[in-house]
């Protein structure tokens, strides 16, 4: 699908959100390389840097959602889990999201590729001191209680 009809579809799931007000259950990873970098991605269908993950899927636990989702985002299956960083409530965009956040690690950050070019615009490896201007808010949040060692929990 062409990275436009992701905008257009991106749009019109916001409004069905508000509509429906569904409650969704999703998974996003603090990936990190050997130099302490983050890997981000930037999606076709909104603006900004965020941390890569997406949708868990019935009959799916968030620890396989979050390596299929790093699979196909960021083209990296060789990933440890190292820990649960946090569970969140997204109420933003009219939505009903509760998120699970793990930090991960890799040995193999030359293998980040945007594995799946139609949803993922860019991706990127990026020092935590030194974000994108456009990382999301929320990302900056996880990234920040990432670097303070804290466990997260509450609003996104």
């Amino acid at each position: 699908m062409p990275a436009w009809r992701y905008r257009i579809a991106g749009r019109a799931m916001r409004w069905w959100w508000k509509l429906r007000r569904p409650r969704t259950f999703g998974a996003r990873a603090v990936l990190v390389d050997r130099a302490g970098r983050v890997a981000l991605v930037r999606h076709h269908y909104i603006d900004g840097w965020y941390l890569p993950g997406g949708g868990v899927a019935k009959r799916e636990s968030a620890a396989t959602a979050i390596r299929r989702e790093l699979r196909e985002e960021v083209g990296l299956g060789d990933v440890r889990l190292v820990r649960v960083l946090g569970v969140y409530h997204n109420t933003a965009q009219s939505k009903d999201d509760h998120v699970v956040v793990f930090t991960a690690e890799t040995d193999t950050p030359e293998a980040l590729i945007a594995a799946d070019r139609r949803e993922i615009a860019e991706v990127a490896w990026a020092a935590v001191e030194a974000l994108p201007d456009d990382t999301s808010p929320a990302t900056r949040r996880r990234i920040a209680e990432y670097r303070a060692g804290e466990q997260g929990f509450g609003a996104w």
